[in-house]
């Protein structure tokens, strides 16, 4: 006996499939990169796992991985250099194209200092004007 699929209306046309919701991902160079792509956090967690177990690396489980994915996309921490290897191949990338070879650490936040007291300088010159 084969089993056949009864449908749940009796009206002979498919419904009309809801839109998925679009891709989205922070403003930053891991988050642009995987939505070039086409991914969604899911997908780059399952490539991640896959190349790693192809390569035999150790990684983290899926469900921290997610989470990692996501820290790293929002720039709360960077992904270490095994990760960045990985997240390189997965996204056929270069380590520049994923903001790995930014300036970090104290060098970053030298740059930030430095930045911010040019515009303290700036504001300063434009309210003396306006004073005067």
């Amino acid at each position: 006996m084969s089993a056949s699929i009864v449908p749940l209306t009796d009206t002979p046309v498919a419904p009309v499939q809801p839109a998925r919701l679009p891709l989205r991902a922070p403003d930053t160079p891991l988050g642009r990169a995987r939505l070039a792509r086409g991914w969604s956090q899911h997908k780059v967690v399952r490539a991640l796992v896959l190349l790693a177990g192809h390569w035999g690396w150790e990684i983290a489980a899926e469900s921290s991985l997610k989470v990692q994915v996501s820290r790293w996309e929002n720039g709360a921490v960077h992904p270490g250099p095994s990760y960045q290897v990985l997240l390189c191949a997965v996204l056929r990338a270069t380590p520049d194209d994923l903001g790995f070879t930014r300036a970090t650490g104290t060098a970053a936040l030298a740059d930030r200092v430095a930045s911010l007291e040019t515009l303290v300088d700036r504001l300063a010159a434009q309210l003396k004007g306006v004073a005067a």
